[in-house]
């Protein structure tokens, strides 16, 4: 997976409450927080999925809002699903709101994320 000059890590965790899909996320310290991004420098934002569904959850890819604004500028999953990076030149102010799309192991369905965005702020 490509490397650029910075990089941060986010762990997405997704567990069920009461049957349902509950998406968490950490930052590098294991804090909870909204998992929101803002870059200054071009970056590699690498999110690592944690499954504790017992569902076989993997990333497919994500889904944008506006996949042509210019603030992300490619994505990449690992092979085994469990990571996927967000290469991030920081190039184009603004923000951009995405969501995480998984498959399972349970049925052919996919499941998405609520969405997370990433706020460019060239220096």
């Amino acid at each position: 997976m490509p490397n650029t000059q910075a990089t941060e890590l986010v762990k997405v965790v997704v567990s069920l409450v009461n049957g349902e899909p509950a998406f968490n996320y950490l930052n590098s310290e294991g804090q909870q927080y909204d998992g929101d991004v803002t870059v200054t420098q071009a970056e590699t934002i690498t999110y690592q999925l944690i499954d504790d569904t017992g569902r076989g959850l993997k990333f497919a890819g994500a889904g944008f809002l506006t996949p042509f604004d210019g603030v992300i500028d490619s994505i990449e999953v690992s092979p085994d699903g469990m990571q996927l990076q967000m290469i991030d030149t920081d190039q184009t102010p603004g923000t951009t709101k995405f969501q995480f799309i998984l498959t399972n192991s349970s049925n052919n369905l996919f499941l998405i994320s609520p969405d997370p965005q990433v706020v460019n702020e060239p220096k």
